[in-house]
């Protein structure tokens, strides 16, 4: 038996560290799956919900609360900002979402006059707003939704344990010491595969457009993860909270989902109308 090398984790701390990551998950995703098989109000309430902890969760982050709860005025302000634009998105499409969320970001900027602060808000009101505009598409909404968490969860578990098995060069250490080239290429090719595959079992058109979709949103996934390590290192936190066991906290969760989220969003509205999201996002 070999000792573990300089800096490495224990084996017994790597399997409990799996098996935490593997129970949250087993809570989480089905919650994420129940609310966007639903629709309508519970769909929208449960982004506003996700997004207003992590604007909660950023705030602690640049040390702007000392706990998880609003405790100023601008703190307060923005989190009911960025409730209202999820909400709203849901009933009056994404533009009306988008107007409520700037309009947040300039009473914020108004009250605090801390740009970390303001971009927080734009930040997570982004999310309820991209998730709940996607969904809201009635007839593509269910499953387009679906395939966008299928391929940023795909994306982040197989990064996860194609760069724990094969190790090898660090992908950028100065923000995220543990991430591997090896990780990110196994969590591209993971995720748009096995997106890839959903789509065929739904009926999606699996063409090289929405290939490429895949691809970019995979990407984008990747690239909001290392974003919030960069914040986080920039303001000297290893996690954003500790509220879900194995994953820290809501944003460290969901920092891939937002800026995939965004991206599918304005690709569908694009490429079909505000109000039919989904359908741009999954035929091409």
């Amino acid at each position: 038996m070999t000792a573990p090398g300089p800096g490495s984790a224990p084996a017994g701390g790597r399997r409990s560290d799996v098996a935490l990551r593997i129970g949250s998950s087993l809570v989480l995703i089905p919650i994420a799956l129940a609310g966007a098989w639903w629709g309508s109000w519970p769909a929208y309430v449960l982004c506003a919900l996700v997004s207003v902890i992590v604007f909660a969760e950023w705030t602690h982050v640049i040390d702007r609360s000392a706990s998880l709860m609003p405790d100023t005025v601008e703190a307060g302000v923005g989190a009911a900002f960025v409730v209202l634009a999820a909400l709203f998105t849901g009933y009056a499409g994404p533009a009306t979402g988008l107007g409520i969320a700037l309009a947040g970001a300039l009473g914020v900027a108004l009250l605090s006059r801390s740009a970390w602060l303001v971009f927080g808000s734009v930040y997570a009101a982004l999310l309820g707003v991209s998730l709940a505009a996607i969904r809201s598409d009635p007839q593509y909404g269910l499953t387009a939704i679906v395939l966008l968490l299928v391929v940023v969860w795909a994306t982040d578990s197989a990064a996860f344990f194609v760069g724990r098995t094969l190790g090898g060069p660090k992908l950028w250490p100065r923000v995220s010491p543990k991430k591997t080239w090896s990780g990110s290429i196994g969590g591209l090719a993971g995720g748009v595969g096995i997106a890839a595959l959903l789509a065929a079992v739904l009926s999606v058109p699996v063409t090289p457009g929405l290939i490429l979709v895949l691809v970019v949103l995979s990407l984008l996934s990747e690239a909001g993860d290392l974003f919030e390590s960069a914040v986080k290192r920039r303001f000297h936190k290893k996690d954003s909270s500790g509220i879900i066991p194995g994953h820290g906290g809501m944003m460290d969760r969901v920092d891939g989902l937002l800026v995939s989220a965004v991206a599918a969003m304005l690709l569908g509205w694009a490429h079909a109308g505000g109000n039919a999201i989904g359908r741009g996002v999954l035929f091409w």
